[in-house]
């Protein structure tokens, strides 16, 4: 049916200006543009109708977009040695996921560094007997900064470690764990489990499993888990929790660096019972920011949680 409005072209387009400017400025710079090219011209005359439909349904979408409650956080603790955001501590996570890099032979290593400590790269050629292979490929590029014993690189220091020639990576070993910081090798770059968390947190110095309850507070049930808490270890390990994978809490999302199966840091989601059982205590940094309850906000997007890596039987990290 045709509208009883019609316009001489000139003034059909002087007016439609005039009615897409009172709406919202997003659904002015979408709807207005496109739909004005989609409008029925006959003899000089255009279908205004469709147009204010168009404009009054995308203004109720507006609406409700914008009536949707927003999620306030509350900051952390001034006296912390840093201030993050859950969403900034994931984000930073994803940048490790993602870094692209290339390596050449002269950045493996599987031997003694100048001082005599053992280093072995976590690339194709690292095959251990009994243990987690590597995974970078020499002369490719490769995503996802590799474990480093002791590591504490960011992105762009990483970079430069490895055009200088430095190994990219160092895995750890039961001998490395009791030699400790003993064992962490200047001739080599990449980050491990707390060094990881550390950089997500925006910690300005490295804290590892032990050093980070410090700046922490305990939480009295896991259930009360929020994206950027952590769940930790002494001495062993610790992982950055993203979000909840299944809605009755029973398994949850997070990252880490130094667990199965890659030497790399990654998304991945597990069950939460078997990762408590393992000795995993939950809590938050002080300077974390939080709502004041649960919020239900994911902070992880659909696409990221899909990838997550399945690890139904889950260890502790490193070995």
């Amino acid at each position: 049916m045709e509208s009883a409005f019609h316009f001489t072209p000139g003034a059909y387009y002087e007016y439609q200006d005039r009615m897409a400017a009172s709406f919202n400025p997003m659904i002015q710079r979408l709807a207005h543009p496109l739909l004005r090219t989609k409008f029925r011209r006959e003899k000089g005359r255009s279908n205004a109708a469709v147009y204010l439909a168009a404009l009054f349904l995308g203004g109720c979408a507006s609406l409700k977009k914008e009536s949707e409650p927003k999620v306030v956080l509350i900051p952390g603790a001034s006296s912390a040695p840093s201030q993050v955001t859950p969403s900034e501590a994931l984000a930073t996570a994803v940048t490790y996921t993602k870094h692209s890099w290339r390596p050449f032979g002269r950045n493996i290593l599987h031997g003694a560094d100048a001082r005599g400590i053992r280093v072995d790269t976590p690339d194709t050629g690292y095959q251990p007997p009994d243990g987690r292979a590597g995974w970078w490929i020499p002369g490719e590029a490769n995503q996802g900064i590799p474990y480093k014993w002791g590591g504490f690189d960011d992105p762009a220091a990483f970079d430069r470690g490895i055009a200088s020639g430095l190994a990219g990576g160092d895995v750890s070993s039961p001998a490395k764990r009791r030699a400790d910081n003993a064992a962490v090798s200047a001739s080599a770059v990449g980050v491990d489990c707390s060094g990881f968390v550390s950089r997500c947190l925006k910690l300005p110095t490295v804290h590892d499993t032990v050093q980070l309850p410090a700046v922490c507070h305990p939480l009295s049930s896991a259930d009360e888990l929020q994206p950027g808490d952590l769940l930790n270890i002494p001495h062993r390990h610790v992982l950055l929790f993203a979000g909840w994978a299944q809605p009755d809490h029973s398994w949850i999302l997070f990252y880490e660096t130094g667990g199965e199966p890659d030497w790399k840091p990654a998304l991945k989601q597990a069950p939460l019972n078997s990762l408590l059982a393992l000795g995993y205590e939950p809590i938050r940094y002080n300077g974390m920011a939080h709502p004041g309850g649960p919020s239900g906000k994911e902070v992880l997007s659909r696409a990221l949680r899909s990838r997550a890596l399945v690890i139904p039987n889950p260890t502790i990290g490193e070995p």
